[in-house]
């Protein structure tokens, strides 16, 4: 019960999030322009600046590295599989197969930070630092070569990778950002949080999954039940300290991002049954993480 009171008052922005959108009148394009503003505005500004002030060393950073590149692995690995289990169609499995990799940040980082305070998020803006342009990278190639897009294109405009790069290569230069800088980023990465989970709310749709049932339900079994079981044997084999691994299995536990939507539509996928994807795997984790955080006693 303490674990899902800790992760209770998130979901319940994401409820206001769908509310707002489909109760009390406020417009698909408000919550387009809000998205737009936390995605290429507030968000790098909050993940450039955590992985800033992270201290980071070439032993935690190796370690966490390996664990955080073997469970994205694992996780474009079995929903790849799909391919050869269900034999979708290629347009369907182009566009879902991000789902059971791809990992909504926002809520990440407000659990993280429920969970085990500002270290508990510093750890986890680290795990994600490193994932993105992993996640990133397969899930565009993953699209592009389905719709003949550009691979180094896609990723060389993607805003997270980029400020993701960019905190990692200042922090290892051991650069410092003067003070007025830092505290707009601050005043920025605050809002980032509340309103990119918002509109993870708003952008919940359950119509669309039509003929793909089995797909969407591999995708979920990926994401939500075997994915947090790979980071357990990960954590378990890598020896990592309780904290990092309490951080590494909420991270694989997560729901996938709501920007395999846009992404899908941007390349040619169907947009429709990734948004249902999303809204499934969203609801069902209010459900899920409690328990797995339960499960290891980590909590």
């Amino acid at each position: 019960m303490s674990v899902a009171l800790l992760v209770f008052p998130d979901f319940m922005l994401v409820a206001l999030g769908w509310a707002l959108r489909h109760k009390l009148g406020f417009t698909r394009e408000f919550f387009a322009g809000t998205e737009r503003l936390v995605y290429f505005v507030l968000f790098p500004a909050l993940l450039f600046q955590s992985i800033l002030r992270t201290p980071i060393t070439a032993g935690n950073a190796a370690m966490l590295l390996q664990a955080t590149a073997a469970v994205v692995a694992a996780g474009v690995a079995m929903a790849w599989l799909a391919g050869l289990v269900l034999r979708p169609s290629s347009l369907g499995l182009a566009s879902s197969a991000q789902c059971g990799f791809r990992f909504n940040t926002y809520i990440g980082l407000a659990l993280s930070a429920s969970l085990a305070g500002a270290q508990g998020q510093t750890v986890m803006a680290l795990i994600i630092g490193f994932a993105v342009p992993m996640a990133n990278v397969a899930a565009v190639y993953g699209l592009a070569r389905h719709s003949g897009g550009n691979l180094l294109r896609e990723l060389a405009r993607n805003p997270l990778v980029i400020s993701t790069l960019a905190g990692l290569a200042c922090n290892l230069a051991g650069l410092h950002l003067p003070g007025p800088v830092d505290t707009v980023l601050v005043r920025l990465g605050a809002a980032a949080i509340a309103l990119g989970i918002l509109c993870v709310g708003a952008s919940l749709a359950w119509e669309g999954g039509k003929g793909y049932g089995s797909l969407i339900a591999w995708m979920l079994a990926v994401k939500l039940i075997a994915l947090p079981a790979v980071a357990l044997l990960v954590a378990h084999l890598l020896n990592l300290p309780p904290l990092e691994a309490q951080m590494l299995l909420l991270f694989a536990a997560l729901p996938t991002a709501s920007a395999a939507y846009v992404l899908a539509m941007r390349m040619g996928g169907d947009g429709r049954m990734v948004a249902v994807l999303i809204s499934l795997g969203t609801l069902f984790s209010a459900v899920t993480i409690p328990m797995w955080l339960l499960f290891t006693g980590h909590v």
